[in-house]
This record gives structure tokens, C-alpha cells and sequence, in this order.
């Protein structure tokens, strides 16, 4: 079975060390070689991150992040000597397919209660970004594409949807929001959805980040206008509902023409996605695929 890895957000997560430090010493103390992926992605292992647990402890004690350093051979043998079953990432790879069928069938009866009793479960098993990226996300995911193919009804994927969105707003509640860069997060002025924005929104937080967050339905103007006065690093904008290419690239026009000059303009979703070439022209960057916002934190 391949080696469980972990992407950098995750990683800090599970391990308690902030994105930032974790770069830091691995520039400055070369403590951690993580793999890369074809992408050039950081992704991290089980070990990795039970060894940035214990790092973090020596420092929290009063040591030296350059003297903890020193002491990596002792530290890796240790970790080397535990059994396997105190991998951080170990004991719950084969709860998530169950999780996910157990919350579809729970959709498929109409029983809202057991969906939130499943979707609880597992928060309280996993922390946050893991609980969004590996059950979440592909729960939405998976009833979204069972509605388009007319195996769940609007009612059912609402009742779904009305959960997941909850605890992401708990969850938005409780995460990090004091980073030094700013991300402003919207919906097109005519989108209603707003979990793929909320998702982001996490990610970012615990990436280090404060995020102000004004989900759906902004209109340009009042958009650029914030924009103007909040000056964010960066602008995320979600596209989910296609009605056309015409329509998609007019509403983007007024979108860009109402922006600040100098603001770097991210535009996701499926509406996006497929109009690459108007993102391109009308000067936005597109979230392409699942990876493209790690781009912001790496």
C-alpha cells in the first residue's frame, strides 16, 4: 500500500507547527526533506509530521529550534523504534469510504439527522482540513453528480448540502484568521453556491491567512469597491452555474472592470473552468484543478 502524504496545510494541522515555521526550518535547518509531487507540491509524511510534533514540543519547552535541530538523529531513531499503529495519519483511512456511503444512504432515505450524526462523527475524528478534504468535499462532490444524473432528487442534495454548509461556517468560526495576508473571497454577482468558496476560505486560514469573506450573489460594484478599500493580496471569485459562454465572460467583464489595478483576481469553479481562454483574456487567474490554490501558500 502506498505511503500515506500529506499536503503542507494538513501536515501544520496534524502536527500543531504553523505553515511558515514549517518552511522556515526546513530553509534553515534542513529538518524535514519532504517529497514533492509531479506538480512540485511539499507533501508530507506520517513520520514527518510525528517529528514536527516532537519539535514543536522541545521548543514549547524553551529549546532552541536550532539546538532541537541537532538533536534529529536521536529524535528519527525514536520515532523509528515506535510501532507503527502511532502514525499520526494511521486509523482512519478505512472510516472514510464508510463515512461516505453511511452519509449517501442516510440521503437516499431523507434522514437529515443521521447525515449531520454521520458528518459530526467525523469531526470529531479528524481535524478540520482533513475532515473537509477527504469526507466533505467528496460527499458534496458525490451527491452533486448523483443529482445530475437523477439518482438523488433537488430535496435530498439540499438536505445534504444544508448540513455540510453548517459545519463549514463551525469550522470557519473556529479556524485561524489574524495571518498577514488578506484573501477576499466572493460569489459571482448571479451564484448562489458557496461550499467550494467556503473550502477555500478554510484552507487558506489555516495556510495563514485572514480571509473576509463575502459569499454569494456580490455585485461588481460593491465588490471592487470593497476591494478598493480593503486591498487584499488577493481576490477568489466562485463560478459554479454555467449558462453560457456569453453570459460568463460579460459578468467577468464587470467583475474585472470594477476591480482596483494591481489585485491579482483568482476565478474557480465549474462555470470557470469551462472558459479558460476568457479567464486568460479578461486577465484573471483560473483555479484549474484541485491543487492550483496551493499556489497562493507555497
Amino acid at each position: 500500500m502506498a505511503e500515506r502524504t500529506y499536503r503542507i496545510h494538513i501536515a501544520a494541522e496534524l502536527s500543531g507547527v504553523r505553515v511558515e515555521l514549517i518552511r522556515a526550518w526546513e530553509r534553515r535547518y534542513g529538518v524535514l526533506n519532504p517529497q514533492r509531487t509531479p506538480a512540485g507540491y511539499r507533501v508530507y509524511t506520517d513520520r514527518d509530521v510525528a517529528l514536527l510534533k516532537r519539535l514543536k514540543k522541545l521548543t514549547d519547552e524553551g529549546v532552541a529550534i536550532s539546538e532541537a535541530a541537532k538533536l534529529l538523529p536521536q529524535l528519527l531513531a525514536e520515532l523509528d523504534a515506535e510501532p507503527a499503529s502511532a502514525a499520526p495519519g494511521n486509523g482512519h483511512g478505512q472510516n472514510l469510504e464508510a463515512w461516505l456511503e453511511a452519509a449517501l444512504a442516510a440521503a437516499e432515505a431523507y434522514d437529515q439527522g443521521r447525515v449531520s450524526a454521520v458528518v459530526d462523527e467525523v469531526l470529531s475524528a479528524l481535524p478540520p482540513l482533513r475532515a473537509f478534504d477527504d469526507v466533505l468535499a467528496p460527499l458534496q462532490r458525490e451527491v452533486g453528480e448523483r443529482w445530475h444524473a437523477g439518482q438523488l432528487s433537488v430535496a435530498q442534495e439540499h438536505l445534504v448540502t444544508q448540513v455540510v454548509r453548517a459545519r463549514l461556517v463551525s469550522l470557519l468560526h473556529a479556524a485561524p484568521n489574524a495571518g498577514r495576508k488578506h484573501a477576499l473571497l466572493a460569489c459571482f454577482p448571479d451564484e448562489e453556491h458557496e461550499l467550494g468558496l467556503l473550502g477555500v476560505a478554510l484552507r487558506l486560514r489555516h495556510s495563514g491567512f485572514r480571509v473576509t469573506l463575502l459569499g454569494q450573489r456580490m455585485p461588481a460594484t460593491d465588490l471592487g469597491r470593497a476591494v478598493a478599500r480593503l486591498r487584499p493580496d488577493l481576490v477568489g471569485l466562485s463560478a459554479v452555474n454555467h449558462r453560457g459562454a456569453e453570459l460568463f465572460q460579460d459578468t467577468l467583464a464587470r467583475v474585472m472592470e470594477a476591480m482596483p489595478e494591481g489585485v491579482p483576481i483568482w476565478v474557480g469553479g465549474p462555470a470557470a473552468q469551462a472558459h479558460p481562454d476568457v479567464c486568460v483574456r479578461l486577465g484573471a487567474r483560473l483555479f484549474a484543478e484541485e491543487d492550483d490554490w496551493l499556489k497562493l501558500v507555497e
